[in-house]
């Protein structure tokens, strides 16, 4: 089989390194890809926004399979367009993957099906939403209805923080993603992510894990599209997970079937763990990233399988297998990130580090002749295993200590949460 994953990213190379150990695949490609994706398989340069071009790469290379990565592309509906040209696919369709590219289209699902989500008002004026907001007061939430690569959600403790939040989405610092805002309650508890399979009917649960949103240590600085994360996430106890699946996975699954636009992909839940149980923050309509670093990681079953079951509608009766250890990610990202940081400082070091406790997943990278060169914000996501979250998170930075990159930085707590769980 031939194999093309879609994107450039962390998460990209992730599934193309799970991918690429499969005996059932004999090529396997990825577009655009970068600079550490070429070592497992034929990095193809193409705009994956211009979705004819993809699909006559994908023609070109006698493709069987194409695997999309990018949120971008999946609300975009790369998907559709691929499967209109013939070419079989793992991506949700245009309409279902409003799931993640419109937080009020999930909002009005979650009022039609009893989801358990935050209160939320909807706003497509900079006035009315502050009017909202001055008669809820803080501590709020306010979110950019689209896309925003992670970066277009404030947690504000403050009325004037909301209110530079409020006005930032309304004067175009998101573009058409801040036309409409979403001002959500602030919700108590822990975050977690929980992530399943389905084909639209059949629901395969996969796994968890915690992410680090938060640019610096302490979970202090801007939000970021995320600079580290952990696999399993235990604070998701078998009761949490079990009312997870029951109140918010399996009516969301059914839910998008009656109204006819089935979702069929990975569907990616960041739940909030209140005294209620667990809570709705939003969906994404593709796999996380850095989760899926850990995920990719700690997976032992074959992926190609299970993605060509939910490409095809025959999930039912799969399984999956777990790899019985933790898996920790910490992101090197250039200083600046997430605002304006420099490209083109070259990165040492990275060769010689893989072993099978841990993985150097490349971000933003590109290769100029024998030299690795920074070439995003998040840029390489260091990831290891072991029997505790503890003992991932020393092999992890052992190997961000080994990497030469005066111009990266990262956090120094990734996992902390777990491994104070752990000590007690």
């Amino acid at each position: 089989m031939r194999v093309m994953v879609i994107g450039s990213g962390g998460r990209e190379h992730a599934l193309a390194w799970k991918i690429a150990q499969s005996p059932l695949v004999e090529a396997l490609f990825v577009a655009p890809g970068n600079g550490g994706t070429d070592a497992m398989a034929q990095n193809v340069a193409v705009d994956i926004t211009d979705h004819g071009a993809v699909a006559a790469a994908a023609k070109a290379h006698a493709i069987d399979f194409v695997v999309v990565g990018p949120d971008a592309q999946v609300v975009a509906g790369l998907g559709d367009d691929l499967r209109a040209a013939g070419i079989i696919c793992f991506c949700p369709s245009k309409q279902a993957g409003q799931l993640e590219g419109s937080k009020s289209f999930t909002k009005a699902l979650c009022d039609e099906f009893d989801i358990p989500t935050a209160a939320y008002g909807r706003f497509e004026d900079e006035a009315s939403a502050l009017a909202y907001l001055y008669t809820q007061g803080a501590p709020i939430v306010v979110k950019a209805d689209g896309l925003a690569a992670g970066k277009g959600v404030t947690v504000a403790m403050s009325v004037e923080e909301a209110e530079e939040a409020i006005i930032d989405c309304f004067s175009g610092a998101f573009g058409a993603s801040g036309a409409a805002v979403v001002i959500e309650e602030f919700m108590e508890g822990e975050e977690v992510s929980l992530f399943v399979l389905t084909d639209g009917e059949a629901i395969l649960p996969l796994t968890t894990a915690q992410d680090h949103k938060r640019a610096f240590d302490g979970d202090q600085g801007p939000n970021t599209g995320g600079m580290g994360a952990y696999s399993p996430a235990p604070v998701l106890t078998s009761d949490a997970y079990d009312a997870a699946m029951a109140r918010i996975i399996e009516p969301t699954v059914r839910g998008m079937a009656k109204r006819g636009t089935p979702y069929a992909g990975v569907l990616y839940a960041g739940l909030m763990l209140t005294e209620d149980g667990p809570k709705l923050v939003e969906y994404n309509a593709r796999f996380g990233d850095p989760e899926t670093q850990v995920m990719m990681m700690r997976m032992e079953s074959d992926i190609v399988p299970l993605l060509q079951a939910v490409a095809t509608g025959t999930l039912a009766g799969r399984k999956v297998a777990w790899k019985d250890a933790y898996a920790l990610t910490v992101i090197m990202a250039t200083k600046g990130y997430p605002g304006e940081y420099g490209k083109g400082s070259q990165i040492r070091d990275t060769d010689g580090l893989d072993s099978d406790t841990l993985t150097v997943f490349h971000a933003g990278t590109k290769r100029d002749g024998e030299r690795l060169i920074a070439n995003g914000g998040r840029v390489l996501n260091v990831t290891a295993l072991g029997a505790s979250v503890k003992e991932a998170q020393k092999r992890a930075y052992a190997g961000v200590d080994a990497i030469d990159w005066p111009e990266g930085f990262c956090r120094r707590d990734i996992g902390w949460r777990e491994v104070s769980r752990q000590k007690n």
